[in-house]
């Protein structure tokens, strides 16, 4: 059995989050202890390069060496003893994902007199949750809450099932494959089921060929398009519906928040994130033409990479403290 994680530091609040740093509850402050990670994960030794500075990294262009560390971020910090994805699959940010869920729990926390709701009798909805199945196993091992993650692949939801499977986190994380890619929330959600939460990573590229130019900037930006070196075709790997659909970011969060008011009463707190900015306006204006009674825009930050999600309700602040009271947090 994996050894349980340890607990993080006494947590501060959001509000004392500095421009460029994670969430306070992130696992993932300052630098990597590669020694720790290597004695918990001797496979990494074989990927640690050092530094323009003379610091311990990894070389973040090769897919092989981001596999084998995210495996030894997940057991060191998490004790997820086993995690793998296929072959060219998109292999996430692991701090940049974690510091999603916290910012999702503060907003939890708002309807219940500031404090976390944990537990199992948390429920969030993963849309698209990928052959990685990153956040529910991190939401589980953080908070104790369960999930159902969507996908409209059956190779991500089989490699994602594996790893649950292999951690033995059934009771916990349940996967359902959405069979129409036309819809977000039609046809996968069950008459009666409600969620706190609902997350969403959309693909953020409207084709194949957009989603490559911006890879080869991002390693343009690194330093790292050198003419004789063969670098993967997308950073951080990636499939087509990962990473690109039909309008892009845009046209994806725009269907989600339509569908998402006709699912108002399951869903306490829906969420996406957005990683364009220039996209923001036109996020804001399909969430007031669906009739969000409120609207949450949360920055984040990783170093210099700036990202955020928006967050959505239905719901009064007075139905959404009933809905607390009613499920028992």
């Amino acid at each position: 059995m994996p050894r349980r994680p340890s607990r993080p530091a006494q947590p501060k609040s959001a509000a004392q989050v500095d421009k460029g740093r994670l969430h306070p509850r992130n696992r993932h402050q300052g630098r990597y202890d590669f020694p720790a990670l290597i004695e918990s994960s001797p496979e990494l030794a074989q990927f640690v390069i050092l530094n323009p500075y003379g610091k311990q990294s990894i070389d973040f262009a090769n897919p092989a060496a981001v596999k084998v560390f995210n495996r030894a971020l997940l057991k060191q910090h998490y004790g997820i003893a086993h995690w793998d994805i296929p072959a060219d699959y998109l292999c996430p940010p692991i701090p940049g994902r974690a510091d999603y869920l916290h910012y999702l729990a503060d907003l939890l926390a708002e309807d219940c007199a500031g404090t976390i709701p944990r537990g199992p009798r948390v429920r969030a909805l993963d849309i698209g949750v990928g052959a990685n199945c990153i956040y529910p196993l991190l939401g589980q091992r953080e908070y104790g809450w369960r999930f159902l993650g969507a996908d409209i692949a059956t190779s991500a939801i089989a490699s994602a099932q594996a790893i649950v499977q292999a951690n033995r986190l059934d009771t916990d994380i349940e996967l359902r494959r959405q069979d129409d890619p036309r819809h977000i929330f039609q046809g996968l959600l069950q008459a009666g089921e409600r969620f706190d939460l609902s997350l969403c990573n959309p693909p953020f590229h409207a084709s194949a060929a957009e989603a490559s130019s911006g890879s080869k900037r991002k390693w343009r930006n690194l330093g790292k398009l050198d003419p004789k070196r063969k670098l993967p075709v997308l950073n951080f790997g990636g499939q087509a519906a990962e990473l690109w659909c039909q309008g892009g970011e845009a046209a994806f969060v725009a269907r989600l928040i339509r569908e998402s008011a006709q699912y108002a009463e399951q869903v306490l707190w829906f969420s996406s994130l957005v990683s364009k900015a220039s996209n923001l306006p036109g996020v804001q204006a399909a969430l007031q033409q669906a009739g969000a009674l409120s609207v949450r825009t949360v920055n984040m930050a990783q170093g210099q990479k700036q990202s955020r999600f928006v967050a959505w309700t239905f719901l009064t602040p007075e139905q959404r403290q009933a809905w607390h009271r009613t499920r028992g947090q």
